[in-house]
């Protein structure tokens, strides 16, 4: 098989699992349900992947990756921040997103690219927490706050994604505002 042929094939069968992820989430991924999604023999997926675990790191590397880009990225507005990043990067790549934080699903430590682009996109959030801490922060109060960070993304992508945030605010009016205005709050409580 060429090699441009099995990068193509590799791209099709990850992007079918994402797929599935996406809209039926990560539990519902097997080789075959991937290998029928992407339209391929069932055999196909073993050969990039040896096992669903493979399939899940994959996943995992390249949400990093495009979650450690969309963190980098300019913003909007002067006053967005990683928090508000993080959430628009779920909402827009929820296959990825609910897979990449599954430890039960893929063990990072096994996989030392995927590992490498997780340890990359949490760099940037330290980085984001040190620079609005300031320099004199302690590394205690940079771990507490860069957990509280990543918490309030994280968890606020999750409730919008997969809970019922929304009906129970009884609808939001205008989505990206309510990220930003959270997101927002909570950069302003880590000044404190």
């Amino acid at each position: 098989m060429s090699s441009l042929k099995s990068e193509s094939l590799r791209r099709t069968v990850l992007d079918a699992a994402v797929a599935i992820s996406a809209a039926n989430g990560p539990d519902a991924i097997s080789m075959r349900e991937v290998a029928r999604e992407a339209g391929v023999s069932h055999q196909a997926p073993y050969h990039h992947f040896t096992d669903r675990s493979g399939i899940f790191a994959a996943i995992c590397e390249e949400g990093f990756r495009q979650l450690s880009e969309a963190l980098l990225a300019p913003r909007p507005s002067n006053d967005s921040n990683m928090c508000e990043s993080y959430v628009h990067f779920a909402l827009q790549h929820p296959g990825h997103f609910r897979v990449m934080m599954r430890n039960d699903l893929c063990q990072l430590a096994d996989y030392p690219s995927a590992r490498m682009e997780a340890d990359r996109a949490f760099d940037i959030l330290v980085d984001e927490v040190k620079s609005l801490l300031g320099e004199g922060a302690s590394d205690e109060i940079v771990k507490t706050q860069t957990a509280y960070m990543w918490s309030v993304g994280h968890g606020l992508a999750t409730l919008l994604l997969d809970g019922p945030l929304e009906l129970k605010l009884e609808g939001i009016d205008d989505i990206n505002a309510f990220i930003h205005q959270v997101s927002r709050t909570a950069v302003t409580s880590i000044h404190v």
